[in-house]
């Protein structure tokens, strides 16, 4: 059980949370055959993802290799102790050239700045999971995927579920589910054994939907509430259900969302952090009771709950926000329902 403070001082004690294995993840690696591979493990989540992995390893006592592979070079994570390999996953060469292994976690993907250059996001959405699909047949592999292949839905239906037909809006999702099919084919053609990951939407300090919400109400900027429901998890439960996730992998794939349990109400968050700060709430238009709603009753079935609740990270966001807390400061247009990032 982890120990939650009732405050986060600083990046370095942020991290070390996010990166703290389960007991359950420890025991679940030390029965896993075969070395953990993260790639893109540059991103928002990644770093998270391979820390979290070389810790569980580490308690485990396995001696199994971590490895984290990205295009840029991965200097905090060497320096934490995890093997690191800079390679393009789009040069389908260097892809073959990366060594085997059993477990695969893929992070790699394109979304913000789509629009205007939609080439982009497609040939990293799609033509580099053919590439690592292609070397990594005998792996299971853990997909991360999006929430957004499924469609803009009633706040009522209670959230997408993982046999809703996906009906993905603007370039960003379609390309997602092109991600998704090029495993699928993978999978079901050539027996790979892959989990697609659904996630919506990871939530930490420096980066999410809270931090968005929050940095309004502190600054005195209206909420658009338009986009009125969400869900989010603790990028910390993200990692970890992942990690414990290579067992779903199957051929033909399955599907997995991951997020927190609840449907959140954008205007009560925002009104938590305004009694938070002691500012008063600007509230701009009116919800159309829809937005991009996954329904995790699955993963929390398989997992249990998230080990850290909705309530305290609004606690932990507000208290960052007020004394500065550093922000990476990429808004995660949660609020788009026309596929535009």
């Amino acid at each position: 059980m982890l120990n939650l403070p009732s405050k986060i001082e600083s990046v370095e004690v942020l991290e070390d949370l996010l990166s703290t294995p389960s007991e359950v993840l420890v025991d679940y690696v030390s029965e896993l055959e075969g070395d953990i591979m993260i790639l893109g493990a540059g991103g928002k989540v990644g770093p998270s993802m391979a820390m979290m992995a070389q810790r569980a390893c580490k308690t485990a006592g396995k001696g199994r290799r971590v490895i984290a592979v990205d295009v840029a070079p991965l200097e905090k994570l060497t320096k934490f102790g995890i093997e690191t390999i800079q390679c393009d996953l789009l040069d389908l060469d260097a892809v073959k050239m990366l060594p085997d292994c059993e477990n695969i976690v893929y992070m790699a993907g394109r979304k913000f700045g789509s629009t205007g250059s939609e080439w982009l996001t497609w040939a990293v959405n799609v033509m580099v999971p053919h590439n690592v699909a292609q070397k990594f047949i005998k792996s299971k592999v853990a997909v991360f995927s999006t929430g957004c292949v499924y469609p803009v839905v009633d706040v009522s239906s209670g959230g997408s579920v993982e046999t809703d037909k996906p009906n993905p809006i603007g370039e960003y999702a379609m390309s997602s589910l092109g991600r998704e099919r090029v495993f699928d084919y993978y999978s079901a053609e050539k027996g790979e054994k892959v989990v697609q990951i659904r996630l919506n939407y990871a939530l930490e300090l420096r980066y999410g939907v809270l931090v968005d919400i929050a940095a309004k109400v502190f600054k005195g900027e209206p909420v658009d509430v338009t986009t009125g429901f969400m869900n989010g998890i603790w990028q910390g439960d993200c990692c970890d259900q992942v990690l414990r996730s290579f067992d779903l992998a199957t051929s033909p794939s399955s599907i997995l969302n991951i997020t927190g349990p609840e449907l959140l109400s954008v205007r009560w968050i925002a009104n938590r952090f305004g009694k938070l700060f002691d500012k008063k709430v600007k509230i701009a238009s009116q919800e159309n009771g829809r937005g991009y709603l996954s329904n995790a009753t699955k993963a929390n079935s398989i997992f249990g709950n998230p080990s850290v609740s909705i309530g305290r990270i609004i606690e932990w966001t507000a208290d960052w926000v007020q004394k500065g807390g550093k922000n990476i400061g990429k808004s995660t247009h949660f609020e788009t329902q026309d596929g535009k990032y």
